[in-house]
């Protein structure tokens, strides 16, 4: 399996990666690179220069170090660009909990600042970078985008705005837009060390460390994981099909959090310890997603199982490179 999303499309276009810094974001610019000019956007706040150095040292993408809600900078930017990824955001549902005016202004002024220099420069597509977390902790499995939506935390409450302000500028101005509901993606470049890390990277990294592994709550809640690449190469279907509206992006599978745990110490095989504390405010029980509108809009379909998945991402956390 290759590690860059392969696709025939997506080829001597001129785009701008938001938040191309950070996780998801920089392995979209990875792929994009090879074959299309790229610029990427980052104000550095969660994303790491070291995600991309290489790709700025061989001038491979030009990079724009500046804030989403900046709008005469995007719309510098954004001039003659085909299509835009929008994944600038501060993705954290316990941060958020924390501190709601800080995920509002990235998320919900970002996007639409975003929205504008998009509409005002001709941009062809904007693909914006929805989440799994706009369903709530509705009993009802598997996730279909259908349901009525349920946010439970800032963070969710900013990602369901942002997608109806994606389908107004789609209505009022013509602007083709299409939000992409990620699930729990995981891969290499995730953030590990943060007290907000996503529960993949932060158990890699405790494991190769020797240290226990904290899992809050009693492990049964259940996420549907999806590695990096299937998502990337989401992101490029969407973007060249004439998909519009909201599509669930997921492996469609769903994995116990104590599962999760006692994979990835087998797949390093190493010895420690998983302990249980108390739940964390403002996070779901279950979650599992419905991807048939996605495979039937833009062919969407999950290449990585969750063996391959981790496989690739220990083994790039162990290189050291995180």
């Amino acid at each position: 399996m290759s590690s860059r999303a392969e696709t025939d499309s997506m080829k001597n276009k001129r785009v701008v990666v938001t938040g191309g810094a950070g996780f998801i974001g920089s392995n979209l610019v990875w792929s994009l690179c090879e074959s299309n000019e790229v610029i990427v956007v980052d104000n550095l706040s969660t994303g790491k220069i070291e995600n991309i150095r290489a790709l700025i040292d061989e001038r491979k993408i030009r990079f724009v170090r500046g804030s989403v809600t900046d709008l005469k900078l995007m719309k510098r930017t954004l001039k003659g660009v085909d299509f835009v990824f929008h994944e600038a955001a501060i993705p954290s549902v316990p941060r958020s909990v924390k501190d709601p005016l800080v995920i509002n202004e990235a998320g919900i002024t970002g996007t639409l600042t975003t929205l504008v220099a998009s509409r005002d420069c001709g941009v062809r597509k904007l693909i914006f970078a929805s989440s799994s977390s706009v369903y709530g902790d509705t009993p009802t499995l598997s996730k279909h985008e259908g349901m009525t939506l349920n946010p439970m935390s800032p963070y969710a409450v900013t990602k369901v705005t942002c997608e109806n302000y994606c389908s107004l500028f789609a209505e009022l101005y013509g602007l083709m837009t299409v939000s992409l509901r990620y699930f729990n993606v995981y891969g290499p470049r995730q953030e590990s060390g943060s007290q907000y890390a996503a529960v993949i990277p932060g158990f890699i990294a405790k494991a190769l460390a020797g240290e226990d592994l904290v899992i809050f709550g009693d492990g049964k809640q259940t996420r549907d994981f999806a590695y990096i690449q299937d998502v990337v190469r989401a992101n490029l279907l969407a973007a060249e099909s004439r998909a519009k509206g909201s599509y669930n992006v997921a492996s469609g599978n769903k994995t116990r959090i104590s599962d999760l745990a006692h994979a990835i110490i087998n797949t390093i095989g190493c010895r420690v310890r998983v302990r249980y504390e108390s739940p964390r405010s403002g996070e779901i029980r279950h979650s599992l997603a419905d991807i048939a509108k996605a495979r039937k809009a833009f062919g969407y379909t999950p290449e990585y199982s969750m063996q391959m998945g981790l496989k690739e991402t220990v083994a790039w956390f162990s290189k050291g490179d995180c």
